[in-house]
């Protein structure tokens, strides 16, 4: 039999630590590469799109006045930020809505967190309350904004208010099925060796179902938003819905692209900062394909 000598042997996990490195630094660049490539891919989407559009209202085969036109529309987004609205200035407007969305996601969030890892935790209140639920998530959500608005005012209240019912079923739902993911075999370990019940939920339960929560917290987001607007557009004293909805009422589609493109933009910030939430709070789980190749 031969035997390998320490130099050999030192020599030999050099070699394989040269070879991870390298292997390392191939993984980076095609990393690198990939994103170069999609972003390339998304500026000339983004230059199709908007360069052929407003070609073909310049040659008239669409008609600027019901679906206008980009120039117009930065015309339109440049007035908004400098000469502000009948409402106030944009940026009243805007903190007025982003506060509807903010405080209807954190309410609903929360209640259906709660809710749903209460009533998957135990089948007699699923029971009881869940044909309730049902029945309240099958009303259009124009209707019950309409009833917001009637009862409460054209306060900030009923935007919260229909901001957080949008909110809750979406996390009131994963937070119900994450709980009914749970491993019942580790369950059953847990009780054996002692654990309370109080124990069990938050060391098993709870942190099963936080990864379902916080998965769902993306689509939440941007229900609270919706909710928000149409609140507003339903009756408001401010906000962007507002601002839409006089621009629909007088033929101005550049005005409502410009809040659409304000809307998005806000969209995609706070959807970036629950990205990086999502990674604090999911640190310790291995990320999955479709994760280790996002960008």
């Amino acid at each position: 039999m031969t035997t390998l000598t320490h130099g050999e042997a030192r020599n030999g996990n050099a070699r394989n630590e040269a070879q991870a490195l390298d292997g390392k630094a191939i993984a980076r660049r095609a990393a690198r590469r990939r994103t170069t490539l999609v972003w390339i891919g998304r500026i000339l989407l983004s230059v199709i799109v908007f360069g052929g559009w407003q070609w073909f209202t310049e040659v008239g085969w669409v008609d600027k006045f019901f679906f206008g036109q980009p120039t117009q529309i930065w015309d339109s987004l440049v007035k908004l930020f400098t000469e502000g609205t009948a409402f106030g200035s944009i940026w009243e407007n805007i903190w007025v809505t982003m506060q509807e969305a903010l405080y209807g996601f954190i309410v609903g969030t929360l209640a259906g967190a709660i809710l749903g890892i209460l009533l998957g935790s135990n089948k007699y209140l699923a029971a009881v309350v869940g044909p309730y639920i049902r029945i309240v998530n099958s009303i259009p959500r124009i209707v019950l904004g309409s009833i917001f608005v009637v009862a409460f005012g054209l306060g900030i209240f009923p935007k919260i208010l229909l901001a957080a019912v949008l909110v809750f079923f979406v996390v009131f739902f994963n937070a119900f099925q994450g709980v009914r993911e749970v491993d019942q075999n580790l369950v059953a370990n847990v009780r054996v060796l002692g654990a309370s019940p109080l124990q069990v939920a938050v060391h098993v339960t709870i942190p099963s179902a936080t990864t379902w929560i916080i998965a769902s917290l993306h689509t939440a987001l941007g229900f609270s938003i919706i909710g928000a607007l149409v609140s507003e557009v339903l009756g408001a004293q401010r906000g962007l819905g507002l601002i839409i909805s006089q621009a629909q009422g007088s033929f101005d589609p550049d005005t409502v692209y410009a809040c659409m493109i304000i809307i998005a933009v806000v969209t995609l910030s706070a959807e970036y900062l629950i990205g990086l939430l999502e990674k604090k709070l999911l640190k310790w789980r291995p990320p999955n394909r479709s994760e280790a190749q996002s960008i």
